[in-house]
């Protein structure tokens, strides 16, 4: 990142999988926070914040899409900010308008997030001012149907959420569900392709500006989901359980398995994608896959987050 040049104002605050990437964005009359991780790590993300803006106030908060790892922080981030304006794409709005957990994907996929509440939208086709920079405002479906990406054309920067990261991209959700969404994950690549970022940051991981490279690793990833659908789901399932155990560090195989069984989405991918395979060995495999790439550890009947 170090030979990377970011936007006047601009601090990316990286963090890891748990929490998505924060970008705080500073301006003489304004100051911008886009995305505020997951809710167990709220605390941290006030820290760095405050760290960053020192006596500044925060005055917009405003989320690429509202899958719970960008938007778990938005509660507290509003309550240590009051007056703080927050935006949020158009999708999902009125589920955010009257809480509804369930079809905002954090109650199926077995996930938190604090309820909170928005004052604007933020639309394809918009352009908004964060800190010094105009961005233009545009969509980013496939991972989330309702996700934006924004892009500043002068210095040519992409803060692209989960539609492109270094080496991929987020799991296609909508396509799990038996909707056909991987040709919007094409459309989004495509869409990146034509803006010609210069510098991506994306939703986890480094910023970087090898942008072809990028492309053409999500480009073959998707080439390979497309062919082979169950691997799509087999990485799904297992992002969600590396999720959970990145929330709680670690747990009783006895609980991981009764979380896993009370979460509506491991159903839903078990018996769409896995039925044939008994349950609890389908779950047992998912947390061996996980440890034999390093990703988990096993002791004293324990699943341990690695």
């Amino acid at each position: 990142m170090s030979s990377l040049v970011l936007p006047a104002g601009v601090t990316v605050l990286e963090r890891g999988w748990l929490s998505s990437n924060n970008v705080l964005l500073q301006g003489a009359h304004a100051n911008a926070l886009v995305d505020s991780g997951y809710c167990s790590h709220a605390e941290q993300t006030l820290a760095l914040v405050a760290q960053t803006l020192g006596q500044q106030p925060l005055h917009e908060l405003v989320n690429t899409h509202l899958h719970s790892d960008h938007c778990g922080g938005n509660a507290a981030v509003q309550a240590a900010y009051p007056g703080l304006q927050t935006r949020i794409p158009p999708g999902q709005a009125e589920h955010v308008r009257h809480w509804n957990p369930e079809a905002l994907s954090y109650t199926p996929t077995g996930q938190q997030c604090p309820a909170f509440k928005f004052q604007q939208t933020i639309c394809p086709g918009d352009e908004v001012t964060l800190g010094q920079q105009t961005w233009q405002v545009h969509a980013a479906p496939g991972h989330d149907p309702h996700a934006v990406m924004l892009f500043e054309p002068q210095s040519r920067t992409l803060i692209s959420g989960d539609a492109l990261w270094e080496k991929g991209f987020g799991v296609v959700f909508p396509e799990l569900e038996g909707e056909q969404a991987f040709d919007f994950v094409a459309d989004s690549l495509t869409l990146i392709e034509t803006l010609q970022p210069a510098v991506v940051i994306p939703g986890h991981g480094r910023p970087f500006g090898h942008v072809e490279s990028a492309l053409t690793t999500a480009r073959r990833r998707l080439d390979d989901f497309r062919q082979a659908p169950q691997r799509h789901a087999l990485y799904a399932a297992k992002v969600l359980l590396k999720f959970k155990l990145l929330e709680a560090q670690s747990l009783p195989l006895t609980a991981l398995w009764a979380w896993a069984g009370s979460t509506p989405y491991f159903n839903l991918l078990h018996q769409r994608y896995f039925a044939d395979s008994n349950f609890a060995v389908w779950l047992d495999m998912l947390a061996r896959d996980l440890e034999r790439s390093g990703a988990a550890a096993r002791q004293n009947g324990a699943l341990l987050n690695a």
